[in-house]
């Protein structure tokens, strides 16, 4: 009998397998994303302290990457509060 439940229950596990694998990629490009942008960020105050860029540029850019981090800080966290609901939960 479990040779048969196994049989049709496996292109469910399957899929599920293909699932775990997109959040893992996911999970990845988040974190591969924030490195980026701290990378961005620290560039951006060797270009200060060099005089390469005004304060004003300076201000303008760091908003824009500090508003990209906090977004990705936050779905970051999202995706690891829903990932401990379903793991809680089953």
């Amino acid at each position: 009998m479990f040779l048969v439940d196994d049989i049709l229950l496996a292109p469910a596990h399957g899929i599920l397998w293909i699932f775990r694998e997109i959040h893992n990629a996911a999970q990845q490009e988040y974190a591969s994303e924030a490195e980026s942008i701290t990378v961005e960020l620290t560039d951006l105050y060797m270009m200060l302290e060099t005089g390469r860029i005004t304060e004003k540029e300076f201000d303008s850019r760091e908003r824009v990457l500090l508003d990209r981090l906090d977004a990705v800080q936050r779905s970051s966290a999202t995706e690891r509060e829903n990932g401990e609901d379903e793991e809680g939960g089953g």
